[in-house]
């Protein structure tokens, strides 16, 4: 009993269930705990009715104590030490339930591992408790540690497996426990204690806590939207308000709660005809600067703006206002932070091994290990918790080229080939793979979104056609070479004309969305109104006309919070927006715009239904390079027509001939340089009528009026 007691007063031991509980005995049972640094205890029935007697001290505190009887004990334990007092339930006499066998797939991980509330019957009724289960095959020791126990890892030891799978049924535990995993590596060296990798809930600096939560008490009230019919997203309007929640707004000098999102950010959405907001990752984080993009708990909403509960209504109020609500996922990297993945149980478990494949030099961040199917299973179970746990309608993938290429951001030397010789990473593309396969599978109205920057064949192309599977891919091509080109002088333009031409000849070979996002405003870029030539007037016109041409441009649309009002300075995580610049015309006439950009987009269906189908887009004449006049027409699926016309100079044309695919009555339906958005209002008219004067290859054609520095739409009626 010494021995046995100097292990578990050491956490070296990995099968406490061998030693502690209930034993039978002849025609009697053994009770035997290991209590340390008390002085007595007494054994009673759960309910404490029945005292089955003083228990006797076996080794350095080791308790036993032999009860007669045929029925299997269930008992609890009074404690005395000095003057204090207390009452626990033995844990390890609970074995079945602690040491149940449990499905381990990426489907149900989020329902297994963790802290997961459950009961064990007994003869008194169930007794409610947590069980904790832990993925740490090389430990030595594991033990759960938290309020409840004081910290001490000898109270809780847990049960190794034969999977790996460290676990304990602990009774009398409830939602709002505080706990942590102690582990011991292989030489029995002890770890710093672990936050539980799929914790749902988590405190902040410094402890980052664990916290046990309870997903089944949110009373949803978002059934209508769950019940909506299967629409494919590519034919759907789209536009994304993309959010950093610590900078919208503040309230009272901090930011503002998920509940008070819920009340200011979702009336904005909708007076905006937003049809999607996107959320910078909010999977728990233990550095503010990172954005969410170094996150630590892919399964917990960050409990800095509230409650995962609090995290439900938000979603549960967009839903309710038909605004869908996607977030960032980020199985890429992760953190070097002691308390996370890095070295988890002594050993590289989440991370590869060699430095080569297993560190982003980029980000100081570890590389998760895709060839192992427990990461793979881990990372795809992270995803589905938001689209199951939280409702979440898609996931947006960051840094999805650094995942799919074994040479990214690396010299030569510094990467090792896969098995053909190549820089694809096989593994990272077959995780790819199933994790579209099962959200889909899963959720079928859920969408899935590629941050992936190269040319890399297939992205959004089906799994069964050899694709990725992304629902969308981020036209990165796009954002790069429109920006470049209207960060320009005009007078210079007309010598990079294909800057803006150029995207059409690859915008259909995936399922596009065009994004100005938090990228393009940080890191001494600027906000976007900044990167315009000229005077204020002129910078804030050429963005006008800018903004135009991407909703007119076929693909779908996102936009960095403040965008919409035109920012003035780079995007400060730490500061709210400058709302404040509301007050001045050419903002506010910038939101305007934004508000019928997106009325615009969601109402005419030329627009969206052929986002990613050539037979959706016209080029009326891309050549104009002279005058920086671009013209094209946009088709839907009933015949519906769209004429879009961009002049990216300050000098108007009283006369501008274009070619139209049909007969009939034109009607401008947006002006980006009408008062109304802070526009000098040159005058344009209202209706055209066609004639039957060929121009640009088409039999009939419009001449018109195309204000200075200005997008144009045009609707047959």
């Amino acid at each position: 009993m010494t021995h046995l007691a100097k292990r578990l007063n050491n956490v070296l031991e990995a099968r406490p269930f061998d030693s502690l509980g209930v034993f039978p005995q002849d025609k009697a049972w053994l009770i035997r705990v290991f209590l340390p640094d008390v002085d007595r205890v007494r054994a009673l029935s759960i309910d404490g009715t029945v005292d089955y007697g003083a228990m006797d001290q076996a080794g350095p505190g080791l308790f036993e104590l032999c009860v007669e009887g045929a029925d299997k004990p269930v008992y609890s334990l009074q404690v005395e030490k000095g003057k204090d007092s207390w009452r626990v339930v033995d844990a390890y006499q609970f074995t079945e339930r602690a040491l149940e066998d449990f499905p381990c797939s990426s489907d149900t991980l989020y329902k297994t591992m963790g802290a997961q509330l459950c009961s064990t019957p007994t003869r008194q009724g169930p007794l409610h408790g947590v069980r904790f289960a832990v993925y740490a095959p090389n430990a030595r020791s594991v033990s759960v540690i938290g309020d409840f126990n004081h910290w001490d890892g000898r109270i809780h030891p847990m049960q190794s497996s034969e999977d790996g799978i460290w676990r304990l049924f602990v009774p009398e535990l409830a939602a709002g426990a505080k706990y942590k995993f102690e582990l011991k590596d292989m030489r029995g060296h002890l770890l710093p204690h672990k936050s539980d990798p799929y914790n749902f809930y988590c405190a902040q600096y410094p402890e980052f806590n664990s916290i046990v939560f309870d997903h089944s008490q949110y009373p949803w009230q978002d059934q209508a939207w769950q019940a909506r019919e299967i629409v494919a997203a590519t034919k759907a309007p789209m536009t994304t308000y993309e959010l950093h929640v610590g900078s919208w707004r503040h309230m009272e000098g901090r930011p503002m709660t998920y509940r008070e999102l819920a009340d200011h950010l979702i009336p904005y959405l909708c007076e905006m005809n937003f049809s999607h907001v996107e959320f910078v990752p909010i999977s728990e984080h233990p550095f503010d600067g990172s954005w969410g993009y170094q996150p630590l708990g892919l399964f917990a909403p960050t409990s800095r703006y509230g409650t995962p509960d609090d995290f439900k209504y938000f979603v549960d109020q967009c839903h309710q206002q038909n605004i869908a609500v996607l977030v960032d996922w980020v199985p890429a990297h992760f953190p070097s932070d002691t308390h996370g993945l890095a070295r988890f149980d002594g050993t590289a478990l989440y991370e590869y091994e060699d430095p080569q494949r297993g560190w982003h030099p980029d980000w100081n961040s570890y590389i998760y290990d895709f060839g192992r199917f427990t990461v793979r299973d881990f990372l795809i179970s992270s995803a589905l918790v938001w689209l199951d746990y939280f409702h979440i309608d898609g996931l947006r993938v960051d840094a999805v080229a650094s995942m799919l290429y074994l040479d990214y951001s690396r010299e030569s030397g510094e990467w090792v080939p896969n098995v053909n010789g190549g820089n694809h990473n096989y593994e990272a593309i077959e995780l790819v793979k199933r994790f579209n396969t099962t959200v889909y599978g899963r959720f079928p109205k859920a969408i899935t979104i590629a941050e992936e920057s190269t040319a890399f064949d297939g992205v959004t192309r089906p799994v069964f056609a050899g694709g990725l599977g992304f629902g969308f891919k981020w036209n990165m091509g796009w954002m790069h070479d429109s920006l470049a080109y209207i960060g320009r002088d005009p007078v210079h333009r007309a010598y990079h004309h294909d800057e803006l031409t150029f995207s059409m000849v690859y915008s259909f070979n995936e399922n596009f969305v065009l994004p100005l996002s938090h990228d393009e405003v940080v890191h001494g870029k600027g906000s976007i109104l900044a990167r315009m030539p000229g005077d204020e007037w002129q910078k804030t016109a050429n963005l006008r006309a800018y903004y135009g041409y991407m909703y007119g441009h076929p693909g779908k649309k996102l936009n960095f919070m403040g965008n919409e009002f035109a920012q003035g300075i780079e995007w400060n995580h730490q500061a709210q927006l400058d709302w404040y610049l509301l007050q001045f015309e050419r903002h506010s006439g910038m939101q305007n715009l934004f508000k019928d950009l997106n009325r615009l987009h969601r109402d005419e269906a030329a627009l969206h239904q052929r986002d990613c189908d050539p037979s959706g887009f016209r080029w009326l004449n891309h050549s104009d390079s002279a005058a920086s006049v671009f013209s094209f027409a946009r088709f839907g699926d009933q015949g519906e027509l769209v004429l879009v016309v961009s002049n990216m100079t300050p000098t108007p044309h009283a006369r501008y001939r274009i070619g139209v695919p049909s007969a009939g009555q034109y009607e401008i339906i947006l002006n980006t340089d009408s008062h109304f958005y802070g526009g000098s209002n040159y005058h344009i008219g209202n209706l055209y009528d066609s004639a039957d004067e060929p121009a640009n290859g088409l039999e009939f054609s419009l001449d018109i009026s195309v204000p200075p520095l200005a997008t144009i739409f045009l609707k047959r009626i």
